[in-house]
């Protein structure tokens, strides 16, 4: 059924009549798409011209038009989008009479409830206005003929176009700032958990700036698969419409499933994914024209002059200057090109051997070059030979420019024929807000920063190849380290490693997560744990390389993954373990006597009966990169030993505003004054204020006494905190978890915990470990994002581990009461 008939049908073509259409064209299921958007905006070009017929001509106005610009002038319609007219004039109507036109076509809009963004110009003040906003130019290369004076809009699309072209070199730097300014305000559609489908960069709106670009003749966009990716930006966004009932373009966590669901696809992660794709081919196709803006232009500035040169007799025409890299690649104006001598068809090492010297020389990849490249050079053999290997860990060592190379051969598909199993994470999406980005983009963001930590480490390329490899068993059923050892085997085997080397391969991305988990999560005075880990590694070499590993992974991550406290805590085990490693087997620690202030403090509230504590503020270290970031503070606590006192004090530091970073409790006994022994409980903390400055240690204490005396109710006090708490709209946090640690320990049983981060979680896993009496002997808390990660080494009342189903009933227990 056409536009017009389905008007007909509803005996109506007035606004009900349009409204009935539109929702019955929106409700077919089976019409989706670019057809859709198509009918629809055929729908409202019938219904529009009507209006505009009917009030032409009961105003009398002759030499008027109405034209569609911007998206409605593509003619992609989507079900909430704003309708862009212009209401076009030869000034020769009356002024009330035009006004009264522009009210016959404005007010039914208006009434239906539609997005109306409107004008009335003749084409002399379109043109000037255009000349003034470039956003009105834009809209205007689209303008399209709705009703009314068809010569008057050509007319105007023609001096419009020419006034574009002529006004290029002007104009496109304007546009390309304005698209800069832009993704750095709303950032990278293919990054992002949340994206803006047209803001963001690799959206539609750089889609449409493509489209001026090609518009100008300076150059025009690569067009292999962008159609394509308009196409799914556009889908995702009416689904979005009709599934919200709103015109939004943020594709929100809440909403997603549901998207995903009116396109036909699995899930969430897999309409991410196929966004993320569609976003990644605009966003190259982006990088590229832009270049060639800049290069057409630069180039249009500089002849003139050499027309000069060349007038005095100063030579003859200038040949391109091309500077050779490496064999087979030159630089040709600012970019990486074959050599003439290059023969791609038998020299299967080139694509490899040019993306390294572009890296190195930090220069962009030509389109052309990669192109030709992925459609005549041989594949690799399997196992490479040696010179490719070589190759790629040049270019993985390149540093930061090895990002832009490594999109433009995944831009033709290249990555994923030298290394299959890179389908899997190419563009998957990473739901942990700790990440930055997309599982493919992290893992060349850990091989750039792995590039500088290349001179702490005797075999750099294992370190560089491991990082590149270290996630991609994520995508993959159970634990991505595990399928990921197997993946990385293989991979490392293709790649031309040999056995050994392989082997030390699989071990890295098997445990990169080991020595960050265990230094974060467990006692470090355990020898159990040290030798835990020595046992993973085996060599000091493999451990050396782990070492540098867990930092560039870290910092590939996010800010909240890595920092100077973090980085103290993994040098400390990775110090032990080598000990280990050298044959130093790390002996029972004895029981380590009370330091002098905590003896004082223990003295003090002996005396008293009374807590005792002190804060002692430590140096500031540097974080790397000339920035300095604090390891924390030290709060020392001594008062009678008595239950509740890790939930009272834990409460107390939440009402304060201060993050617990570990925690270490013990008890003593010291002789009383008549000659008696008396239990005390001794804390040493690590804390850090949230923001703002440190509590005074006098407040603190005077809270903890009300605390424990029961006149302070914390829990009140922090569920009034945790309503208040910021959380994001529609998104639940997962249940909490909570385990015993196999083979944690032979001192204590390990109970970790696993739940979302807020006020007061130390307190109430405090209450429950209280309430299932149990003693807690230390306490190592880790926060990444909005997910803690606490290990609690806990004993029985007889300073033993728990029998084993104690153990679970244990963490049965707490973990309903944190549910």
């Amino acid at each position: 059924m056409t536009s017009t008939e389905a008007i007909t049908e509803s005996e109506d073509s007035g606004p009900s009549g349009y409204a009935a259409a539109r929702l019955r064209l929106l409700q077919q299921e089976a019409r989706s798409g670019p057809p859709r958007r198509a009918a629809l905006a055929r729908l409202t070009d019938d219904w529009l011209t009507g209006l505009f017929t009917s009030a032409a001509e009961h105003t009398g106005v002759r030499g008027a038009a109405l034209v569609a610009v911007g998206g409605y002038g593509r003619g992609e319609l989507s079900p909430r989008s704003d309708l862009d007219l212009l209401l076009l004039h030869d000034g020769t109507a009356d002024a009330a009479a035009l006004s009264a036109l522009a009210d016959g076509i404005w007010y039914p809009v208006w009434d239906l409830g539609l997005a109306l963004d409107h004008s009335v110009r003749t084409p002399g003040e379109a043109r000037r206005t255009a000349g003034e906003d470039l956003k009105v130019q834009l809209g205007l290369l689209d303008a399209r003929p709705v009703a009314g004076d068809l010569g008057l809009v050509a007319s105007l699309r023609t001096a419009i176009l020419a006034d574009w072209r002529n006004q290029a070199p002007k104009r496109l730097p304007a546009l390309h700032e304005l698209c800069q300014e832009r993704a750095e305000r709303m950032g990278e559609l293919q990054f992002l958990l949340e994206p803006d489908l047209k803001e963001a960069r690799g959206g539609l709106r750089d889609a449409t700036a493509l489209r001026a670009v090609a518009a100008s003749w300076v150059a025009d966009a690569p067009r292999e698969g962008l159609t394509e990716a308009r196409r799914v930006l556009l889908d995702a966004r009416d689904a979005l419409h009709l599934t919200t009932g709103r015109a939004t373009d943020r594709l929100a966590l809440q909403e997603q499933d549901q998207v995903a669901e009116a396109l036909g696809l699995m899930d969430a992660d897999a309409l991410l994914r196929q966004v993320y794709e569609a976003a990644r081919t605009v966003s190259y196709a982006t990088d590229v024209t832009w270049r060639e803006v800049n290069r057409v232009l630069r180039a249009r500035s500089v002849r003139p002059k050499l027309r000069a040169m060349l007038s005095g007799g100063l030579g003859s025409k200038a040949v391109p200057e091309r500077a050779p890299l490496a064999d087979g690649v030159v630089e040709a104006d600012g970019e990486v090109v074959l050599a003439r001598a290059a023969r791609p068809d038998r020299d299967p090492v080139l694509t490899l051997r040019a993306a390294a010297a572009a890296a190195e020389a930090g220069l962009p990849l030509s389109r052309h070059l990669v192109r030709h490249l992925a459609t005549t050079v041989r594949p690799l053999p399997v196992p490479w030979p040696p010179e490719a290997r070589e190759e790629l860990v040049t270019l993985l060592g390149a540093g930061e420019p090895t990002v832009g190379v490594w999109e433009a051969l995944e831009a033709e598909g290249i990555i994923t024929r030298l290394l299959p199993d890179w389908e899997r994470v190419h563009c998957r999406p990473q739901r942990n807000p700790v990440h930055t980005w997309t599982v493919d983009r992290h893992l060349v963001e850990t091989a750039v920063r792995a590039s500088s930590l290349t001179r702490r480490v005797h075999r750099p390329d294992l370190l560089l190849v491991a990082a590149l490899l270290h996630d991609i068993g994520k995508g993959w059923p159970g634990d991505h380290s595990v399928a990921g050892e197997v993946i990385a085997r293989d991979m490392a085997t293709r790649i031309g490693f040999d056995k050994h080397d392989v082997g030390v391969i699989a071990t890295l991305v098997r445990h990169h997560l080991l020595l960050v988990d265990t230094a974060t999560r467990r006692d470090l005075d355990d020898p159990a744990t040290v030798r835990s880990v020595a046992e993973a590694v085996s060599t000091a070499s493999t451990l050396e390389l782990l070492h540098a590993l867990t930092e560039a992974d870290a910092l590939a991550t996010g800010p909240a993954a890595w920092s100077t406290w973090r980085a103290s805590l993994v040098t400390d085990l990775v110090k032990r373990v080598a000990a280990v490693l050298a044959g130093e087997a790390p002996e029972e620690p004895e029981e380590a006597a009370p330091s002098a202030e905590h003896e004082r403090l223990a003295i003090e509230a002996l005396r008293t009966g009374e807590p005792a504590l002190t804060l002692h503020t430590q140096p500031e270290e540097p974080a790397g990169e000339g920035e300095v970031e604090p390891v924390g503070v030290e709060l020392l606590i001594a008062l009678p030993d008595r239950p509740g006192v890790l939930p009272a004090a834990a409460g107390v530091l939440a009402l304060h505003r201060l993050t617990v970073r570990a925690a270490d409790l013990r008890a003593v006994e010291l002789p009383n004054e008549v000659g008696e022994s008396a239990d005390l409980l001794l804390l040493s903390w690590r804390v850090a204020a949230q923001y703002g400055s440190l509590p005074q240690a006098a407040r603190l204490r005077a809270d903890l006494v009300r605390a424990l005396d029961g006149s302070l109710d914390i829990r009140a006090r922090l569920a009034e905190r945790e309503a208040a708490y910021p959380r994001r709209r529609g998104v639940k946090a997962p249940p909490p978890r909570v385990t015993v640690a196999a083979a944690g320990s032979r001192r204590a049983t390990v109970i970790e915990v696993r739940a979302q981060d807020a006020p007061g979680l130390l307190h109430r896993i405090g209450n429950a470990l209280e309430g299932c009496a149990v003693r807690v002997r230390s306490a190592h808390v880790s926060t990444l994002g909005a997910n803690a990660v606490d290990a609690f080494y806990v004993t029985g009342t007889d300073g033993e581990p728990l029998p084993q189903i104690r153990a679970a009933e244990v963490a049965r227990e707490v973990e309903k009461a944190l549910g």
